[in-house]
């Protein structure tokens, strides 16, 4: 518990770990202010592409959280940080929201939802205005000769009632079709956790992620060698927990557990 009470940069996973649909879980408001009191930091680290960045301000602020661009770091944007270091002016179909779409586009990526443009990356993201004929589009293009890439291989998404499927899943459905896997961007890919600390200035012996999934939030964080902690109000479950090989360093049954312990 003592290596806890070290830690200053708080990487936050969102959804199933300080809300789960439109419902803050009990006690985030109350560890996000206790960062605060200890001149810690906090940034929402989410695979849900789903959403832009203004999205998710908006979304926490319903919540009764106060952010800004700077508190963030998403699938979305690590996304767009590939694309451009990877495929700079290549022309990229995008299967996902119009929300990723636009966020994409915001950056100066060519970015396309028509099949009848000449491809050479085709990326899908947990598309929440998924259709059949998306879905029909992605594996046309497919047959071409391009990259593919997703998001987040995320399956699920946790919502009020339990579970509906993410970009992860979409990506099995699409390997049925055509036999081919999209190279996730998202984590566990370590890449938005060193993003996050490199630009913190803290170091990653002062970091903490603080998630609910195993092979995400938690093997995203043993792939930066920072400190983790699995919560259990969204997806893993102790018996999860205990029959995974990835191993959290800490578990609590939610940040409300957490900010308890720290006061402690």
């Amino acid at each position: 518990m003592n290596e806890l009470k070290q830690k200053r940069l708080f990487l936050l996973d969102m959804d199933g770990t300080i809300y789960i649909d439109n419902k803050l879980i009990d006690g985030t408001l109350e560890l996000l202010e206790y960062i605060k009191s200890i001149h810690g930091v906090s940034i929402f680290i989410t695979n849900n592409s789903s959403k832009s960045v203004q999205d998710y301000i908006k979304k926490l602020m319903k919540l009764g959280i106060k952010a800004t661009e700077k508190d963030f770091f998403t699938s979305s944007m690590a996304t767009s940080l590939y694309l451009k270091e990877m495929y700079p002016f290549k022309k990229i179909y995008v299967m996902g929201t119009t929300s990723l779409v636009l966020e994409l586009k915001r950056e100066g990526l060519d970015i396309t939802v028509s099949k009848t443009d000449k491809i050479d990356v085709v990326l899908i993201g947990f598309d929440t205005e998924l259709t059949m004929q998306k879905l029909s589009d992605v594996c046309e293009v497919l047959l071409q000769d391009v990259a593919y890439l997703g998001t987040n291989p995320d399956l699920v998404c946790p919502v009020a009632f339990g579970y509906v499927p993410d970009c992860g899943s979409f990506a099995q459905i699409i390997k049925n079709a055509t036999k081919k896997t999209p190279f996730f961007i998202g984590k566990p890919n370590p890449m938005m956790i060193d993003y996050a600390i490199k630009q913190s200035l803290f170091s990653k012996e002062e970091t903490v992620l603080i998630g609910d999934r195993l092979y995400t939030d938690i093997a995203s964080g043993k792939n930066a060698n920072v400190t983790t902690i699995c919560v259990l109000s969204g997806e893993a479950t102790l018996k999860d927990i205990k029959e995974s090989i990835v191993k959290p360093d800490f578990v609590y049954q939610s940040v409300k557990e957490i900010l308890t312990s720290l006061k402690e």
